[in-house]
């Protein structure tokens, strides 16, 4: 039995190295392990249906579409860059105020989108250029708009804090708040970096004109103005009511749906921008759906031939120290990252590490938090690293070199790690809020 699995999941990884998508990948291993394990075709095939029905019945599978249909709205509607200017008029008189103004936004965009790539590339179009046009060193303005469209996966509402719920089987609510704390933590960290590198080195990031915003209009004024008080308003009715109890998770993804339409259609979408997102909703959701009923077989997989236990045992194997194993996991979240996109590596090996460290008992918040931080890391190292491809192709300057992106973004990364090992160091960072709120 431990050959087979052994045998499976190395079938499995060769696919996915291999170019194969991640859903035929988990697919095509599951289904054949199962057959190696049962010598039936058609228990195999009968398995895999099961799987895929009991999945997509699942109401809480709702959550997805419509966190990122709400997102959706709020991208096409233009209220991103009205929260960038608002963000930049209130840090005007800061060190770095472009960079503290740009980790700001997308603090706040987080909260809205939920998606890391949607961050990166709008705020490559709003920012870079805005930065540039001061004179920002051009690897730095780009580090920061890589760096801190990490956020979007911390800050609730988070896609992969969804994925990561779903596949554990723990509250989405509690994941949510659990993730607001360490994604404070990680937004002051970035500001940090920004006003100290700006004091220490003003050509890096030049000051910003006390009169950047005198000849602004009263209508563009109360453009932003709307904006800012529809963005606050959706984030409170979807985080306040999951925090105050009042709405699930699946009810807060509808109603902040309904509202995102409402700023949207405030803000002047069209009927086209109205189709536009939602198609562009459907084309980002009906992957990771696909992605998620082969995760449901893989796990089915994993728990029919004692995969967990095996594995555990061989990472105990080497060291019975629960830091070394840490480590471990650790280190193989790291390698991954560096050529496999976060949705596929949670996919990968959260229905395996999720339980050994369970039984290491560590809280299940902290370590989903730091697998995330970690995980999330590997979006800004090479040689894959998403975050930077898509700022890449978003960035409205050909000349820009994902050498430059890459350097850039090298102490954005550095500080992700520091504050997943914040979180696993201390717990509480991520269960205080569910603990005393839920």
């Amino acid at each position: 039995m431990t050959v087979t699995i052994f045998l499976f999941l190395g079938i499995m990884m060769t696919l996915v190295f291999l170019g194969v998508h991640v859903a035929i990948a988990l697919g095509v291993a599951s289904v054949l392990g199962v057959y190696w394990m049962l010598g039936s075709v058609d228990i195999a095939f009968s398995v895999l249906s099961g799987t895929s029905y009991e999945a997509l019945r699942r109401d809480i599978f709702i959550v997805i579409p419509l966190f990122v249909l709400m997102g959706e709205f709020i991208s096409r509607s233009g209220a991103a860059k009205d929260i960038f200017t608002v963000c930049n008029r209130a840090f005007l008189r800061v060190p770095g105020c472009l960079a503290v103004a740009t980790v700001s936004g997308n603090s706040i965009f987080a909260a809205i989108t939920g998606v890391s790539i949607a961050s990166a590339a709008t705020f490559s179009r709003l920012a870079y250029p805005e930065m540039v046009a001061l004179g920002y060193n051009r690897s730095y303005a780009l580090g920061v708009v890589a760096g801190s469209a990490c956020l979007g996966m911390l800050i609730p509402p988070s896609i992969l804090m969804i994925i990561w719920a779903v596949l554990t089987e723990i509250s989405i609510g509690a994941l949510f708040i659990a993730g607001i704390v360490p994604g404070l933590l990680l937004a002051l960290f970035f500001v940090g970096y920004c006003v100290i590198t700006a004091k220490l080195n003003p050509e890096m990031a030049p000051a910003c004109s006390p009169d950047a915003f005198a000849d602004v209009s009263a209508a563009q004024k109360r453009s932003e103005l709307i904006s800012g008080l529809s963005i606050v308003a959706l984030i409170m009715l979807v985080i306040g009511g999951i925090w105050g109890g009042f709405l699930t998770p699946t009810e807060a993804a509808g109603f902040g749906a309904i509202g995102a339409l409402l700023v949207g259609l405030l803000k002047g979408m069209r009927k086209n921008d109205l189709m536009d997102a939602i198609y562009r909703a459907g084309r980002t959701t009906a992957p990771l759906l696909i992605l998620l009923i082969m995760a449901s077989m893989y796990s089915r997989f994993l728990a029919m031939g004692g995969a967990v236990q095996v594995i555990n045992g061989a990472m105990f194997s080497v060291s019975e120290n629960p830091i070394i194993i840490m480590l471990m996991i650790f280190a193989i979240w790291l390698v991954l990252g560096m050529f496999i996109d976060s949705t596929s590596i949670i996919l990968l090996t959260v229905p395996i590490f999720a339980p050994i460290a369970a039984g290491m008992g560590i809280d299940q918040l902290a370590f989903a938090i730091f697998g995330i931080l970690v995980i999330e890391a590997g979006l800004l190292t090479p040689p894959f690293g998403l975050l930077i491809f898509t700022v890449k192709a978003a960035v409205p300057d050909p000349t820009v070199t994902l050498g430059e992106i890459f350097r850039g973004s090298i102490p954005y990364w550095i500080m992700i790690l520091i504050v997943a090992v914040l979180v696993l160091t201390f717990p509480e960072l991520a269960n205080w809020l569910p603990a005393n709120l839920l």
